[in-house]
């Protein structure tokens, strides 16, 4: 069996960014820990890898969101473009596209546009927008056409 588990993303700040996903994305912290060495560091490629993460869903279950704050070694950069190779977006389906956007340019968060109504193709009718959230992650919020919710 083979199935997508979650989404990972690296952060710099873990309860700031938990405040983005459980406030402003509504999901909720499945559960919240620390690792340091062992099997963290040999996975990562990381001799003294020290990481505090969590996992995150919404109520309904499904695909998960897991931030891991690197303590050691620190985090280094900051997210490329969306044209870049290797970088991803995570797109978040909303039922207002309007209201989330709101919500997250109150907690500080940047749109690149404003919805922007999808005229063609398989997505035609919805409404989108682009944004990165407070570590600069790439994250879509897509409101289908209202004979789709």
């Amino acid at each position: 069996m083979t199935v997508l588990a979650h989404t990972g993303f690296t952060v710099r700040d873990l309860d700031r960014a938990l405040g983005f996903y459980r406030d402003v994305l509504g999901m909720r912290i499945v559960f919240e820990q620390e690792k340091q060495g062992g099997y963290l560091a040999e996975i990562v490629g990381y001799p003294n890898a020290h990481v505090r993460m969590a996992h995150l869903e919404f109520e309904d279950g499904g695909h998960r969101i897991e931030l891991f704050e690197y303590v050691e070694p620190p985090s280094r950069g900051d997210a490329g473009e969306p044209r870049d190779l290797g970088i991803t977006h995570v797109c978040f389906a909303v039922d207002d596209v309007d209201a989330v956007l709101e919500r997250a340019t109150a907690a500080g968060v940047e749109p690149i546009s404003s919805p922007v109504l999808v005229d063609t193709g398989a997505n035609a009718g919805g409404r989108g927008v682009y944004l990165r959230d407070l570590d600069g992650i790439l994250i879509e919020l897509f409101q289908p056409r209202s004979d789709e919710r």
